[in-house]
């Protein structure tokens, strides 16, 4: 992974785990140990789905960049469907306060794509790719006479 990658991955996961930490707090004051266990299963579920899914997506675009927003749209759809997945499978659980962990599993997946949207606004990516002067050719910087 490069070191761009790795750096907006930071970005989107520190933020995400600080919406989680919150969310466990806050469901423990709310719905107790019950609840603070179903945030905190979410913020993982979230942070696992998204990172996985954004590693995958630039892997995705250095290798096949003609297929990087086909990608990217049919990689963010399936995230979305198996975190609805996951909601309606732990909808009746006892092992954890279901709405504890529905609400933070919603939030958590708003602050990764805000995070990474933002993150991404910020970086300084290049469009075009410069060109690479190699030290065995001499650089020919004008017509020759």
């Amino acid at each position: 992974m490069l070191s761009d990658d790795a750096r907006s991955l930071l970005h989107a996961a520190v933020p995400t785990a600080v919406a989680g930490a919150v969310a466990v707090v806050v469901s423990a004051v709310v719905a107790g140990g019950k609840g603070a266990l179903g945030a905190a299963i979410a913020t993982v579920v979230v942070m696992l789905f998204m990172g996985i899914g954004f590693i995958v997506l630039q892997r995705t675009a250095k290798s096949l960049p003609h297929l990087f927003q086909a990608m990217g749209l049919m990689l963010y759809t399936t995230q979305i469907l198996l975190l609805f997945v996951f909601v309606a499978v732990f909808k009746n659980t006892t092992l954890f306060h279901p709405k504890a962990f529905a609400i933070t599993l919603v939030a958590t997946t708003l602050v990764w794509i805000a995070a990474q949207t933002r993150a991404h606004m910020k970086a300084k990516i290049l469009y075009v790719e410069p060109d690479s002067v190699k030290g065995d050719k001499p650089e020919n910087s004008g017509p020759k006479s």
